[in-house]
């Protein structure tokens, strides 16, 4: 519509779709791998373990899954643990014979963002905020070590809480444990290549779109010549949809920066944090907390990135932005391109989450991460 009422050349249109190729490729990778290992039985044979393990009771369940979110988040990114772990929870659910699969299914979109910023990796948001000067790992880890522990243990003790009756009952016997085929394992070990692939490139602050897809393909490729499998299907079963909801955030964005509106919010931020970087930082962090909710956190992140760069502000209003572009969407279902992968992925399942269900937990589970966080970032500047 934007091009169609002359308010966007198509040049420059064109020009917002290519900024997001990296984000387009991560995503890629991070669906075939996620499909690939749906197919192969990867998550049907890691949920009848975690059923096991979970030896009947939903808070040792709980606990399991909220773990395993955090290590997935922190290690492969909030985008995979939405479009990998999910299916994975929704499996484990149903093996373990829980009668709500509610309290599980609401770990995989809330840790996806609450431990989304202990690793520059864990979140794509995190590389537009710093755009070309991310800092080093041995620069980021102590910045940002004590917020993402207050975060996770925040929403962990709030989700808990709030789920604390459908998490009294008593799991019924777990099915049998099933055998690791061929492609299953060599699925499991393209996830966990990509891990490694992801952490050496941003350690080299490279670009983690080009790998991700490259992983996701060759796993696909690899498992489909050795299994005689279907290509055909595992490219049918893909949301392909998403990617162009992310194509037209970035095409947003990129009018956005032509109306002149990431100069005039630089200037006011500028002046801002002359008078108190501190202000500013909860200032901003408000403001994007209830912004993307309102337009999603890509959008939201990618116009905050911009005008952070622009204006040349102190390291802690900087920091204040990542952590409310990185929690606030815990707020909503619509608030991040990871609970909309969540919500895609619970669909595919059968499973339905309503907006206003999401709502009422998210309420309770956002703030106090947001607060304990940006107080501990603040301190420590």
């Amino acid at each position: 519509m934007l091009v169609l009422f002359g308010l966007l050349p198509p040049g420059e249109a064109l020009a917002g779709v290519e900024r997001g190729t990296d984000v387009y490729l991560f995503l890629t990778g991070m669906m075939l791998l996620a499909e690939l290992a749906r197919l192969e039985g990867l998550f049907d044979w890691l949920a009848a373990h975690a059923a096991g393990h979970a030896r009947g009771s939903a808070r040792r369940l709980f606990i399991l899954v909220y773990a395993v979110g955090t290590l997935v988040t922190v290690f492969l990114s909030n985008d995979a643990t939405a479009v990998v772990l999910t299916p994975a929870v929704a499996a484990v659910v149903r093996a373990a014979g829980a009668r709500e699969a509610l309290p599980y299914l609401l770990v995989c979109a809330f840790i996806a963002n609450a431990a989304s910023f202990v690793l520059p990796i864990s979140n794509p948001a995190n590389l537009v905020i710093y755009g070309a000067h991310m800092p080093p790992l041995a620069t980021w880890v102590p910045r940002y070590a004590l917020p993402s522990v207050l975060s996770i243990i925040a929403t962990y003790l709030v989700l808990r809480l709030t789920q604390r009756r459908a998490l009294r009952e008593v799991l019924p016997a777990p099915v049998p444990m099933p055998s690791l085929a061929l492609g299953g394992r060599l699925a499991a070990t393209g996830i966990a290549a990509t891990a490694v692939a992801l952490l050496a490139c941003s350690a080299r602050d490279l670009p983690l779109g080009l790998p991700t897809c490259l992983a996701g393909v060759l796993t696909t490729v690899l498992v489909l010549i050795l299994t005689r499998g279907s290509a055909r299907q595992v490219v049918r079963e893909i949301s392909w949809g998403i990617l162009p909801l992310v194509a037209g955030l970035f095409v947003l964005v990129q009018a956005l920066e032509r109306s002149g509106l990431t100069a005039v919010l630089a200037r006011g931020l500028e002046t801002l944090a002359s008078g108190s970087a501190v202000l500013a930082a909860w200032v901003c962090a408000v403001a994007l907390a209830i912004g993307c909710n309102l337009a999603n956190n890509l959008l939201a992140g990618l116009l905050a990135g911009r005008v952070v760069q622009i204006a040349h502000v102190p390291e802690q209003v900087r920091s204040a932005v990542l952590i409310a572009v990185d929690l606030g969407p815990n707020l909503s279902v619509t608030g991040s391109l990871a609970t909309i992968l969540w919500l895609t992925a619970l669909r595919r399942d059968g499973q339905h989450v309503g907006a206003l269900d999401f709502l009422r937990a998210g309420a309770l589970v956002m703030p106090p991460a947001l607060i304990l966080a940006l107080a501990a970032a603040l301190v420590r500047s």
